[in-house]
């Protein structure tokens, strides 16, 4: 197994935690298509090829499949020299998906030094704690949009928990419960998290701070404000600006550390992060079997 990460500072080389991403990238490997939560801002439409967004992938892949394609990534003399991350970040929740560890020991076996990442929305995170221990995970992303349940009813429309259907406040209280007590259990456990807020404007602005002094003390090392991408129930409530989004984050600078740097990337994407000429952005899937 792949030595686990023992504090921020040995993740300097992750584009997704602050790292350096003009020149470290990352693969994002669609092997989790399940979800158990349903986001109001969230359509589960996958096959979305021109789309730059979460929960969007070309194509599904199998463990074997993932493994394979890392096995072109690494061995590309463009991609290979700057992949330092495997993630994994759907399209699904990773965590409601076998596949998503079985594909994570295999490529520990033949890639232990790729740095392994995943993103979630903590619904399981306490159930899966000692699952993620044993592949040796390095870095969580949890996306935690609210603590107060009432606002969290407003956000999700039902959650799949225990084999029960949940809804509401109840349901919303229980995401926030698993949540918490996930981050702060993956921490004492020397994985680096880092939270996900959505800014929705009208709904959550009230909650970031909130969020912010919270996860920081149960022990995220970094928050990543994120503006609303109007669809699905939410499309009709106009997206924050960058400047209101950029004011936000420097207000919660205060409280726990702000990533700058997300662009909201596919369940697919492969290479850096960044913008015009300084990016390489593929999406692994769109040709099977070649590198796209």
């Amino acid at each position: 197994m792949a030595q686990r990460c023992e504090g921020l500072n040995t993740i300097h080389g992750h584009p997704c935690f602050g790292g350096d991403h003009k020149r470290n990238g990352r693969i994002h490997l669609p092997v989790a298509p399940r979800c158990n939560i349903k986001c109001r801002y969230c359509t589960r439409r996958h096959d979305c090829v021109n789309e730059t967004r979460p929960g969007v992938t070309s194509r599904l892949m199998s463990s074997d499949e993932a493994l394979e394609k890392v096995r072109q990534i690494m061995a590309s003399p463009v991609l290979g020299p700057i992949i330092k991350v495997v993630g994994i970040a759907g399209p699904g929740d990773p965590l409601a998906n076998k596949e998503t560890f079985e594909t994570f020991r295999l490529i520990d076996r033949e890639f232990p030094h790729l740095f392994k990442c995943l993103s979630t929305n903590g619904l399981l995170l306490p159930d899966t704690m000692e699952n993620l221990r044993q592949i040796g995970l390095g870095s969580l992303t949890v996306t935690v949009n609210c603590l107060n349940p009432i606002v969290g009813a407003k956000i999700y429309s039902w959650f799949h928990y225990g084999g029960r259907r949940y809804s509401g406040i109840e349901g919303a209280a229980l995401l926030t419960r698993n949540q918490l007590a996930g981050i702060e259990r993956a921490a004492a456990l020397g994985i680096v998290v880092k939270v996900n807020t959505v800014f929705i404007p009208g709904i959550n602005e009230d909650e970031i701070p909130l969020v912010a002094r919270e996860v920081g003390r149960r022990g995220a090392s970094v928050m990543n404000i994120m503006p609303l991408i109007p669809q699905a129930e939410f499309a009709g409530i106009v997206a924050p600006s960058s400047e209101r989004v950029e004011a936000v984050r420097r207000a919660n600078n205060l409280i726990i550390r702000q990533f700058r740097h997300c662009r909201q990337c596919r369940a697919d994407a492969v290479g850096l992060i960044g913008s015009g000429g300084e990016t390489i952005e593929r999406t692994l899937c769109r040709s099977p079997g070649r590198e796209s």
